[in-house]
């Protein structure tokens, strides 16, 4: 293809799925999703293959949608209509937890198919537990929504409709977010639609091929760069309920095949509470932070990630098996890349950053408004530090690698009778080194009730911060306190009426030996 043309239609699409994924997370209900950016939205060709994703977006969510999308178009090859609207949410086949829901849109062009869009946002609820990690198996843990037809050449599918609705606990909520992810999958159609007989082609598979052929090409060319070999990492971390949990990487670079083997082999097995990890979780922080270090600004894509091989023990934290309890499948997930940068910083240190705090700190409140109407809340996440880069100190309050944004608490406190007593940086809390750690933050709430109220909380690194590299000191590990008594329960707690929250989240490592 002719470089400048591909240049005007890869600009297109890269406008037609960010502008899908920007009014998705502007028209979303729950506050996940619109204030805080919890979703991925992507452009698939007919074979599956993911070509292009949204400038928005968390990791987890996007690489892997790119599975989700790939199994929903084989899945249904040869069986869509004009008007169908594919869903799952099974977290073996797509993002690893009940809550994210992958809605496909198969675009036509009258009767001619032209590609796929696909978006996977974290919904408020699914029924069952919640967020927590206290489910023992992942039956207990919400409505299982297996591949199947959301809407059937336009009309919502009825008994699919009901029993989603008669199993969650927010129904106009849920709805409200399946309908936006609906929605905008429907207006990029009718952008691509136009794009492709602007340009006079009646699909993208030409592009397609162009886009991951030379995607991969570079992906490649930059392993080819580094010195081959297999190079160890390890991470070891707490979870709620003080269970120590260790990861274990192998990470085998092959400078002539321009490939990159990532082996778990040697981690912890699967546990009894809700932090296991399908492996498709598992390959999209480990892909993310890989091609963070290596060519961060090209596109991610089908081309890109080829190059990336992750493998996984079956039955191991990052490849659970069936029926695993996964609901919080992020504890554990967002550590994965932890493992991985420090074998790379053996290979390429200037490139790669410390131990940061990991998972995001996940909340999730049900209880009774002054009514008497009972609530559950959108989850929420407070961040700790980033760890320290070669030449820059870490951000504070920031998660790497999610990037997920927080929830502003004036709209937590609009949205149910929470009130926060503080919101501030945890200062000196990240780790010392030639280059600081970042801080963690403090945030101490309560609720304006009379009544008890339910808490998941899933809070991790309460026994030891975030380790520093390459000399850098570990930065300070986090608190979780009830009334001032610590806490660490993998459960969902009943709080009294007048119970004080108070959450210190851990500091990000330092960088380097300090001078």
């Amino acid at each position: 293809m002719d470089g400048v043309e591909l240049e005007i239609l890869w600009s297109n699409i890269i406008g037609i799925v960010t502008e899908r994924a920007k009014a998705l997370q502007r028209i979303a209900f729950s506050p996940i999703v619109r204030e805080a950016g919890d979703l991925a939205c992507a452009l698939f060709d007919q074979r599956g293959r993911m070509v292009a994703q949204a400038n928005t977006g968390t990791p987890g969510h996007i690489n892997s949608l790119a599975f989700a999308g790939g199994h929903l178009v084989k899945e249904f090859a040869g069986r869509c209509e004009p008007g169908d609207v594919l869903i799952t949410n099974d977290p073996w086949l797509s993002a690893g937890h009940f809550f994210d829901i992958t809605i496909l849109t198969p675009i036509f062009d009258g009767d001619h198919l032209i590609a796929y869009i696909g978006s996977t946002i974290h919904h408020t609820d699914i029924g069952g537990y919640g967020i927590g990690a206290g489910a023992r198996d992942v039956h207990e843990e919400g409505l299982w929504i297996p591949p199947l037809k959301f809407y059937e050449r336009g009309v919502m599918n009825p008994v699919l409709g009901a029993m989603i609705r008669r199993n969650v606990r927010t129904p106009d909520a849920v709805f409200g977010d399946l309908s936006a992810q609906v929605s905008s999958g429907q207006a990029a159609a009718e952008h691509l639609i136009a794009l492709c007989k602007r340009q006079g082609v009646k699909d993208i598979e030409v592009l397609s091929d162009e886009i991951i052929a030379r995607s991969e090409e570079a992906t490649r060319a930059a392993i080819r760069k580094l010195t081959p070999g297999t190079y160890h990492g390890e991470s070891q971390f707490d979870v709620p309920g003080g269970e120590i949990i260790t990861l274990k990487t192998a990470v085998t670079v092959d400078a002539q095949a321009g490939s990159i083997t990532v082996d778990f082999d040697g981690s912890s097995k699967q546990t009894t509470t809700g932090i296991n990890v399908v492996l498709n979780y598992t390959h999209a922080y480990s892909t993310f932070a890989i091609r963070s270090c290596l060519n961060p600004d090209l596109p991610n894509n089908y081309g890109s990630l080829a190059p990336i091989e992750i493998k996984a023990p079956k039955g191991s934290i990052v490849n659970c098996e069936y029926p695993a309890p996964v609901n919080a499948r992020h504890v554990v997930g967002m550590y994965v890349p932890m493992p991985i940068l420090k074998a790379l910083h053996q290979v390429i240190p200037s490139q790669v950053l410390a131990e940061g705090s990991g998972a995001v700190w996940t909340i999730q409140i049900q209880g009774k408004k002054a009514d008497g109407q009972a609530f559950t809340s959108s989850m929420f996440n407070y961040s700790g530090g980033m760890g320290a880069r070669a030449e820059k100190t870490g951000p504070s309050a920031t998660c790497y690698p999610t990037g997920v944004a927080a929830v502003p608490i004036e709209i937590l406190e609009a949205a149910m009778p929470i009130v926060f007593d503080r919101k501030e940086l945890r200062r000196g809390s990240g780790g010392e080194g030639r280059v600081r750690g970042g801080d963690g933050q403090s945030i101490a709430f309560h609720m304006r009730t009379s009544d008890q109220w339910l808490l998941n909380a899933v809070p991790s690194r309460l026994n030891h911060g975030p380790d520093g590299i390459g000399g850098g000191k570990p930065g300070a590990a986090g608190r979780f306190l009830v009334n001032g008594k610590n806490v660490s329960e993998a459960r969902k707690l009943t709080m009294q009426a007048n119970d004080q929250v108070l959450l210190e989240t851990p500091g990000g490592g330092g960088f380097g030996a300090p001078v």
